[in-house]
């Protein structure tokens, strides 16, 4: 059983998406292959087109994700749709497709075309000494902010998921990927806000340069900001470690 939903301006192409998906296994170029999903690379005719595919869920999310909840492959979809509709960048989405049966999903796969981006925000923290590393952090304090004026909680707002691209006119652009967890507000609240850039960088050099920059455009006080951006960064931190300990020892009693 196949569910799908192919865009309008991508309808011409419905056939070959398909044919991507079924031979998806034994084609492509790997992209990124990590413990959950998988990504590769297709070429139709001079459209590059990205496909993700989502590790298969066990048996119980199978059943939710079937008939109580989206699977992680429409949401990502619909919420680069309503990205795209909010002037936020991200990779324009193509079409998602589920594989299902009676007992639940099996597999889903989200599809976008693919973006060149000059680098990841990961990539930019390991810059050194680049002459445009405050305009690109305070750039991408501008985007962060537009996102939480419009409402729009990006849950997985890890360094990872922004694409950078400078474009023609010498400013930088930032693109949203692995879209499938958002939460949407009326008015996100000062802590949700803040709370939402602690997972991006533990450099304080940087975090004060974000705080000034959001200090600037929200018209909050810099250093309430800048205590708080710092708090929450460090109980994130704390609690990654905390968890990549547990893993380690976990990992050791189950040999």
């Amino acid at each position: 059983m196949i569910t799908s939903k192919v865009s309008d301006r991508h309808t011409h192409i419905k056939s070959q998406l398909f044919d991507l998906i079924d031979k998806f296994n034994t084609s492509g170029f790997l992209f990124a292959d990590g413990n959950r999903n998988t990504i590769k690379l297709f070429d139709i005719d001079d459209l590059k087109v990205n496909i993700k595919s989502f590790k298969k869920p066990h048996l119980l999310n199978s059943i939710i994700y079937k008939y109580f909840r989206k699977s992680k492959s429409r949401r990502s979809f619909e919420y680069a749709n309503i990205l795209l509709e909010n002037n936020i960048g991200t990779p324009q989405p193509i079409a998602y497709i589920e594989k299902s049966s009676v007992f639940g999903l099996n597999y889903s796969y989200y599809i976008s075309e693919h973006l060149e981006c000059d680098f990841t925000f990961r990539e930019f923290l390991q810059l050194p000494e680049f002459q445009e590393n405050e305009i690109i952090l305070r750039q991408f304090i501008r985007f962060s902010y537009l996102l939480h004026q419009k409402g729009i909680e990006f849950l997985d707002n890890s360094p990872g998921n922004t694409l950078i691209k400078k474009n023609e006119k010498g400013v930088y652009d930032f693109y949203l990927v692995d879209l499938n967890r958002m939460s949407f507000h009326k008015n996100m609240s000062f802590d949700v806000r803040i709370k939402n850039l602690c997972r991006l960088t533990s450099h304080a050099e940087m975090i004060k340069i974000m705080s000034n920059e959001y200090a600037i455009l929200s018209g909050e006080s810099e250093d309430l900001i800048f205590r708080t951006l710092s708090e929450m960064t460090t109980n994130f931190q704390n609690q990654f470690l905390r968890k990549r300990r547990l893993k380690k020892k976990l990992k050791f009693w189950n040999k």
